[in-house]
């Protein structure tokens, strides 16, 4: 299976809600960067409607939502719905942070694809990307 893309793959790292920390988001950002990846990062503070309205906005492959508030079980289910309201059936969502493996479960069970703790290694990060880009993404 070849993993490779016509054009970089695009992926929007978001913040949502009130949590503050962004290192993880920005070691994450640079990291897929260095890959090869165009990567757009939305900053702090930013609702599921702004993250989806980027994605769209930006036509990504990608939307990885870094968090560490607690808030995941809302979070999550909330960009799955808009993404799906707006023909974003071929994005992946994908995230990383604090997330309780029981929860990681009901999240992928949802629909929210592979969720990385605290820790991955970016070159895994990225490789899973990749894979799921070439097997569900046409360009």
């Amino acid at each position: 299976m070849t993993t490779e893309t016509k054009r970089p793959i695009r992926v929007l790292v978001a913040k949502v809600g009130l949590d503050g920390h962004d290192r993880g988001a920005k070691v994450i950002a640079a990291a897929l960067r260095d890959e090869g990846m165009e990567v757009i990062y939305t900053g702090l503070r930013q609702t599921p409607e702004m993250v989806v309205q980027a994605a769209l906005q930006e036509d990504v492959d990608v939307i990885g939502v870094s968090i560490l508030s607690g808030a995941h079980n809302t979070v999550f289910p909330r960009i799955l719905d808009l993404m799906k309201d707006k023909g974003l059936n071929d994005v992946l969502l994908t995230g990383g942070g604090i997330i309780p493996d029981k929860d990681v479960e009901e999240l992928n069970g949802l629909g929210v694809a592979r969720l990385f703790p605290p820790g991955t290694d970016t070159k895994e990060i990225a490789q899973y990307i990749r894979v799921w880009v070439s097997e569900h993404r046409s360009f």
